[in-house]
């Protein structure tokens, strides 16, 4: 158009810097920029909102608030686009920050703005900033759009306001699968697995079909809960409806039968994967290694090497965790050394527990604390705790005391480390020790977790509390 001499005017600017927006072409988009500077053309809404919008698509964030700030004139596109801009962009508290400066703006919120700044919210756990954006809601009279009730959903479930989200669920008189999925996705996520179950059930007995976000949620419940008779079930669903074939929700079986302890039935169906991902090989390796099949967990690590797929962090935590599983402290300090050196994967604080814990078992403890010294952050609580553990099975009293003061520190909290502090005084016969324990355990108001289980019996998953005699006595019973 330019070529043949024809004068571009501001719509064609508009659409020029949607398409580039729509590519992400950030170099396309900052010629067109130029050429709207070049020749004057005025930053008037329809341009300006296009370009705010292309930079915030291409991740460029300072550049457009910098336009936005030069508009002389936004409206609700303008502010939209910003607000949509640094929620994708990873900053949850500007979006807030801005949506409540348009609020005062005055300007009118439409729908898109709402279902933009409830995911911010949700990201933040901002239930009181999440409850304004409601207020908003009913007042501009969005409380029918499904859309918006969605997103709304999803915010109160992912601020654990479970209630409210139940109220606004049976509130809504049309309830899509997208709906249907984020209160599912909502329970399954914040550790109500059998409610989310239950949804499952509910949402066809209503005849809304579910589809591959539904059945990937739902899934991990089924793990969580270790019910494997309502899994089988799935499964069976699952093939009736052509999903079998998608690798998302072959992942999602493969770690369910291993969770509910079929690992025989989950490598048939890995082995029956006509596609694998990198999480289809990490889940296998896994959950060999949960189960103490060490051997298979390795000779599948080489497998997948052999096959030229590229482990990534959490493959080296699973084939980590099978080694400190089976005490393989020579295989682990390999595969932890490889990980840098051969897949330019760094080890994060996960891979260091695991190391920690095997030279602990192994009762290296200069090797382990060197390690610790080496590492580029402070150890986390997972670190130390491994090093604690290790402490208890060689009896290490001075150590674990040393590691202890730094655990109350920095997870003062965590009633374990301090039971398990007692265990290792109890088993030096240093009662005065246990005696100190037992007095700061109550000083602080905390109480030792007790042990939980589930069975399925009839399709129904129990749930069983281990009972205490006393704080520090292992679990005496069981209460259904």
């Amino acid at each position: 158009m330019r070529n043949s001499g024809v004068y571009p005017d501001n719509f064609t600017y508009t659409f020029a810097l949607k398409a580039c927006a729509g590519l992400l072409d950030i170099q396309g988009g900052k010629e067109i920029h130029y050429w709207i500077d070049r020749n004057g053309i005025e930053l008037d809404v329809f341009v300006g909102s296009a370009l705010v919008d292309m930079y915030a698509k291409c991740g460029c964030m300072d550049e457009a608030q910098h336009v936005f700030d030069k508009m002389s004139h936004r409206n609700v596109v303008s502010w939209t686009a910003m607000i949509s801009g640094y929620w994708q962009n990873g900053l949850a508290s500007e979006a807030i920050r801005l949506f409540n400066e348009m609020r005062i703006a005055g300007v009118i919120l439409d729908s898109v703005t709402l279902m933009n700044v409830l995911p911010a919210c949700a990201h933040l756990a901002a239930l009181q900033q999440g409850k304004v954006v409601h207020g908003c809601i009913i007042k501009n009279n969005f409380s029918g759009n499904v859309s918006v009730g969605t997103s709304l959903l999803d915010m109160y479930a992912k601020c654990r306001s479970f209630e409210d989200a139940q109220q606004l669920f049976d509130k809504m008189s049309e309830r899509d699968v997208i709906l249907w999925n984020a209160m599912i996705v909502g329970c399954a996520q914040n550790g109500d697995t059998d409610k989310a179950l239950r949804l499952f059930h509910q949402m066809q007995l209503e005849n809304v079909t579910p589809n591959l976000v539904t059945i990937v949620s739902v899934l991990p419940a089924c793990a969580h809960l270790a019910a494997l008779q309502q899994g089988k079930w799935m499964h069976a669903y699952i093939i009736r409806s052509g999903f079998e074939s998608d690798v998302s929700v072959g992942n999602c079986l493969i770690d369910m039968y291993i969770k509910c302890g079929s690992v025989e039935v989950a490598g048939q169906l890995f082995e029956r994967m006509s596609q694998r991902s990198v999480v289809s090989w990490t889940v296998m390796i896994l959950g060999y290694g949960m189960h103490g099949q060490v051997e298979d967990a390795l000779n599948l690590f080489s497998q997948m090497q052999q096959t030229g797929m590229k482990p990534d962090h959490v493959t080296f935590t699973a084939v980590l965790s099978a080694c400190r599983h089976a005490g393989l402290l020579d295989k682990g300090r390999q595969y932890f050394d490889s990980m840098n050196q051969d897949y330019c994967v760094p080890p994060r604080m996960e891979h260091y527990a695991c190391m920690v814990d095997l030279l602990g078992r192994a009762g290296h403890f200069d090797e382990a604390q060197d390690l610790m010294k080496k590492m580029p952050l402070q150890p986390d609580n997972n670190v130390l705790g491994a090093l604690l553990g290790g402490c208890r099975i060689h009896h290490n009293v001075e150590l674990a005391e040393h590691v202890s003061r730094q655990l109350f520190e920095i997870d003062p909290k965590n009633a374990g480390n301090y039971v398990l502090l007692s265990n290792i005084y109890a088993a030096a016969g240093q009662w005065h020790g246990v005696a100190k324990i037992r007095t700061l355990l109550k000083e602080r108001g905390l109480k030792k977790i007790p042990g939980s289980s589930w069975i399925e019996i009839r399709n129904s998953v129990h749930a069983f509390l281990g009972g205490e005699l006393d704080w520090a006595d292992e679990a005496s019973g069981v209460y259904a």
